[in-house]
């Protein structure tokens, strides 16, 4: 990241920080529901003092690499199937779709009745978040493979089996990439989610509890966090991954 890209992002941060203390200072709503930023601040250092937001992170992040690893799996698979059966990809491939447009938040109660209010059922929420996004992607990764390139394996002898792991899967890693990016995205959104109606721990939960308890404060601090976690894993891990390969494989 260049100075100039730093400095413009930390300039806006700045700016944003001091329309939010100018509507504190004017007193446009009450301190509990308006907090300014110093008594955000305040919040966000005590829960990490104490240890809570911690035991709530390293929950969150259990939760979150449970669920992702397992819709990763499920969505590889599910995508290759309908990647490469037409019949499958024509009789389920709509309904895929349809699942994923789905809001994450309309799997809980489902969670809930299967699992109870366990952490089980928020696994299950992201599991779902994460695996129709992840599938739709590894299906227009494998039709994505040009025809050439498959003719051309064949002239040199490699079909079937052979012809999957050492043509279409190393073409298709572009595509999944990005799948993957959008998977833990997705999965992220469910997570929080999903531990918003769990009994806890998580972010979700510590969340719904500051709410439940009028403590604005640390209701602002936790959204703080969730945002800079999904933007900074998204940009520091996801997205120059997906840059690297796709340099790599000539597509930029």
């Amino acid at each position: 990241m260049s100075l100039s890209l730093l400095a413009k992002r930390v300039g806006f941060l700045v700016v944003v920080v001091g329309i939010w203390y100018v509507i504190f200072a004017l007193n446009v709503f009450e301190d509990i529901i308006f907090p300014s930023p110093w008594t955000v601040a305040a919040s966000l250092y005590e829960g990490f003092a104490s240890g809570d937001l911690i035991t709530a992170l390293g929950a969150s992040f259990r939760h979150l690499f449970s669920g992702l690893i397992l819709a990763i799996l499920f969505g590889t698979l599910l995508g290759v199937l309908l990647g490469k059966s037409r019949e499958a990809d024509e009789t389920a491939g709509m309904y895929l779709v349809a699942l994923q447009s789905i809001p994450s938040i309309v799997w809980v109660p489902l969670a809930i009745m299967i699992f109870g209010f366990s952490e089980a059922a928020v696994v299950f929420v992201v599991v779902l978040g994460g695996t129709f996004v992840m599938a739709l992607n590894v299906r227009s990764a494998i039709r994505s493979v040009s025809p050439q390139l498959i003719k051309a394996a064949r002239t040199m002898g490699v079909s079937g089996v052979s012809q999957f792991f050492r043509v279409e899967i190393p073409a298709s890693v572009p595509y999944f990439m990005s799948g993957l990016r959008l998977a833990w995205a997705f999965s992220w959104r469910a997570l929080m989610a999903g531990e918003l109606l769990s009994n806890g721990p998580g972010l979700g939960y510590s969340l719904r509890y500051a709410q439940d308890y009028a403590r604005m404060d640390q209701v602002i601090g936790i959204i703080i966090i969730i945002g800079v976690i999904g933007a900074v894993v998204d940009q520091v891990v996801f997205s120059k991954l997906e840059k690297n390969v796709m340099k790599r494989w000539g597509v930029l």
